[in-house]
């Protein structure tokens, strides 16, 4: 499972890196039933702090789309909403596309002359 940051991302960096877990269950790399690796190995990965991770895991959590499990480790229980993946990545979207000094009317913009 590759999970990147972005540093120049304004938001916090336990909401990225929740971000980044829920993407890449919804994107399939983790399934329901697998377990996650590490918290340790998680934060090694993007480069955090591993409380960081333990803060967007517990969120995770409180989503309904992961279980803790004492000896076990954290397990995938579902996937996340279609619409809330492809939201997480609107929001990057729109996080890039302002740190390159685009708006967001411009964004829309160009999604009207994609249709």
């Amino acid at each position: 499972m590759l999970l990147t940051l972005d540093i120049e991302d304004g938001r916090p960096l336990h909401e990225q890196a929740a971000d980044a877990i829920r993407r890449a269950i919804a994107d399939g790399e983790v399934e329901p039933g697998d377990r996650l690796p590490p918290a340790r190995d998680l934060a090694d990965a993007m480069s955090i702090n591993a409380n960081t991770v333990l803060r967007a895991l517990r969120e995770l959590r409180a989503e309904g789309l992961l279980e803790f499990r004492r000896g076990r480790g954290v397990t995938v229980l579902r996937r996340p909403d279609p619409e809330t993946g492809l939201r997480a990545q609107l929001r990057d979207l729109v996080a890039e596309a302002r740190r390159r000094g685009f708006t967001t009317a411009d964004l829309t913009r160009w999604i009207e002359e994609e249709s």
